[in-house]
């Protein structure tokens, strides 16, 4: 059983939440119609088939979804969340994950994952296209490779 002592970083948290958003697919493909429609936009604008105000406006909405999903929506998430302000310690074992705080303790059978990603901090356990935990690497220090194997082991990507 491999069993590890974590607290969250907030910097980090921020990026993990970053590239959870980032990754999402239909984050992405509104991402690509917005910068499309901005490169469109911007050709529109030099050929002056339209007023600088469209041109504007659709530059304004590229700078408002940069803003939300790189800054705003991770920052919200991160303050309404009191499990990043926790000391948690995670238990590994053959057919359940263990979690515990001050406050109590979970375990979810591996089952219960349906996939898994990395981040370059953190291990995001997803129980589905939502809903994830975030256990952060350096919690398991030299042994991170061991979790890495186990994570791929257990949780078969049905994603």
């Amino acid at each position: 059983m491999t069993s590890s002592l974590f607290t969250y970083s907030k910097p980090k948290v921020l990026q993990a939440l970053r590239y959870h958003f980032i990754s999402r697919k239909e984050i992405k493909i509104m991402i690509i119609l917005v910068n499309v429609f901005a490169i469109f936009s911007a050709i529109m604008y030099y050929t002056h088939r339209v007023s600088p105000i469209a041109f504007l406006l659709s530059s304004g909405l590229w700078f408002i979804l940069m803003i939300s999903f790189w800054w705003a929506l991770p920052a919200i998430i991160y303050r309404r969340a009191a499990t990043f302000k926790d000391r948690f310690k995670v238990s590994f074992d053959p057919q359940h994950m263990f979690l515990e705080n001050d406050r109590g303790s979970r375990s979810w059978p591996w089952a219960s994952f349906s996939t898994f990603t990395e981040s370059p901090y953190f291990f995001h356990l997803y129980f589905d296209r939502r809903s994830f935990f975030l256990i952060p690497k350096d919690a398991f220090g030299e042994q991170v490779g061991d979790a890495r194997k186990l994570l791929k082991e257990k949780i078969k990507n049905k994603a």
